[in-house]
């Protein structure tokens, strides 16, 4: 009776042993394999975020199915407790993510790239520090100071005055806890990219560089933002260029105002600067804005047509009028000055 008693016990023991360990085995079955989220979640850590907050910012939110198998996650991997700390950066939780691949996710730094996007509409410096703080983790006076920076720029072959033309315009693909500089190079590579050897080909045949390119493309952006009429307004400034006719762009002189003036005005167009195309012949300096790809493409691709002048439309729908003499240009200025004129009565 003794023996069998004995082994009643062991068995019993067994049996509690090995629904234990199947409990045990589920748990972590469900803890590194099964889907712990229901929806896709974005997640933004600082630096010294505590864990604490991000777990219940999930919990809070519904997108946690099991929230004590995450808390496991986060203790087996020391985050919990603090032993480990969550690198910053932005990460993706989605309906496929197990509890140990989040924790994972949060421990090793395994980050999902952000899109940073720079819109064409940007004009100066301090506008594109403050675009790209308000989409990354960095600030705006670490990007300002990298845009002013000799050497950083010399390694990506610009300065600070033609720093505008390494950034083109577009959405791009970066981690949210990039550096300035990293931010750049990913600029330089869509740079060098725009910069085909067809596109190289253009340039030489108009007798620019890359640098006029882009300067002569941000002028275009500050005429215009009707995409047809780029390649026109291109073509009057390539012809102006080509017989050594002053630009007189009226962009430039308002780039020397920091684009504070709402009309430039007669007294505007005597400030002493390289920059005011009114008083200095050829290109200025350097670009005066980002040019957006269609402004290259535009510079890159004039139109040939000989026009040497432009003024805005009577329409008064943003267009322009284009002339190939002073005179036509005279008088489709006055037409636009009459229909200005009967639009204020």
């Amino acid at each position: 009776m003794a023996k069998k008693k004995i082994i009643y016990i062991l068995a019993a023991a067994l049996a509690v042993l090995a629904v234990a360990g199947a409990s045990l085995f589920a748990l972590m079955w469900m803890d590194h394999r099964s889907a712990n989220f229901t929806r896709g979640q974005d997640l933004y850590i600082w630096p010294d975020t505590p864990v604490q907050q991000v777990f219940s910012s999930l919990v809070d939110s519904g997108v946690v199915i099991r929230p004590a198998s995450l808390k496991r996650a986060l203790k087996h991997e020391g985050l919990w407790d603090g032993e480990t700390k969550m690198k910053p950066g932005h990460y993706k939780v989605d309906g496929k993510v197990s509890s140990y691949y989040a924790a994972r996710m949060l421990a090793n730094g395994w980050q999902s790239p952000v899109r940073l996007t720079i819109a064409g509409t940007i004009r100066n410096k301090g506008a594109i520090a403050s675009r790209i703080s308000r989409q990354m983790m960095t600030d705006s006076v670490s990007v300002m100071r990298a845009l002013e920076d000799s050497v950083l720029l010399s390694a990506f072959g610009f300065t600070p005055s033609n720093v505008f033309s390494m950034i083109i315009p577009d959405t791009y693909e970066v981690y949210w806890t990039a550096s300035p500089d990293s931010i750049f190079s990913v600029f330089n590579k869509a740079w060098k990219k725009f910069w085909t050897p067809a596109n190289d080909a253009k340039a030489a045949e108009l007798g620019l560089t890359r640098l006029q390119v882009s300067t002569l493309a941000s002028i275009v952006s500050g005429e215009t933002r009707y995409k047809p009429e780029m390649p026109s307004i291109a073509g009057v400034y390539l012809n102006r260029l080509r017989i050594g006719m002053l630009l007189q762009a009226d962009p430039t002189v308002a780039f020397c105002f920091d684009y504070k003036p709402n009309r430039i005005l007669l007294r505007h167009l005597e400030i002493d600067s390289p920059y005011n195309t009114y008083k200095y012949a050829g290109l200025p300096p350097g670009p005066i804005c980002s040019p957006p790809r269609e402004c290259l493409e535009a510079v890159l691709n004039p139109d040939r047509n000989g026009y040497l002048y432009f003024c805005a439309s009577p329409a008064l729908d943003g267009t322009h009028r284009f002339a190939s003499t002073y005179s036509g240009h005279l008088a489709n200025a006055r037409e636009f000055q009459q229909a200005l004129n009967a639009r204020s009565k």
